[in-house]
């Protein structure tokens, strides 16, 4: 698997559905997510989201890796991106563009930026994807794992998970 960095919202999808354990399986030691974004989880821990523990706990254990935008081409292209982005999603585009890595995310505005600057891009329905081709759910296991992203505020583009593996 290719070397992957989080936003915020992918990751809370996951985390806040039981299933993180996907993105583990997927992308163990390959996954990342910048200091600014794992204080937006922070924070949504502290607004009630307990679930999103589990992002903490991933970090604890080492298979998501936080970064912090540190080199100066990435400090400049943060400082532009941040105009029109939040922190976390500018802060994690600008990572993924200067080390070529691929960047996931949900948020149709920061999926815009980094296609502007051609950064590879996945979602959350595009792991999704990903772990059925890889065996790793079925697709009945897709559905629910959907519907439960769905009734915990995931605004989903399709209707069914089976609908894009036809």
């Amino acid at each position: 698997m290719p070397e992957i960095i989080f936003d915020c919202c992918v990751l809370s999808n996951f985390a806040l559905s039981d299933t993180l354990w996907i993105i583990e399986n997927l992308y163990s030691g390959k996954a990342y997510l910048t200091d600014l974004v794992k204080v937006e989880a922070i924070r949504g821990i502290q607004n009630r989201h307990g679930k999103l523990g589990a992002i903490t706990i991933a970090l604890d254990e080492g298979w998501i890796k936080e970064v912090f935008v540190k080199r100066k081409s990435e400090k400049k292209f943060f400082e532009k991106l941040s105009v029109s982005l939040g922190a976390g999603e500018a802060s994690s585009i600008a990572f993924a563009k200067t080390r070529g890595i691929v960047f996931a995310s949900d948020d149709k505005a920061a999926r815009n930026e980094a296609a502007l600057v051609c950064v590879s891009l996945t979602g959350t329905i595009g792991i999704l994807l990903k772990a059925s081709k890889k065996k790793i759910i079925s697709l009945p296991q897709g559905n629910q794992i959907l519907k439960a992203m769905v009734r915990n505020g995931f605004y989903c583009p399709i209707k069914s998970f089976s609908d894009l593996n036809k």
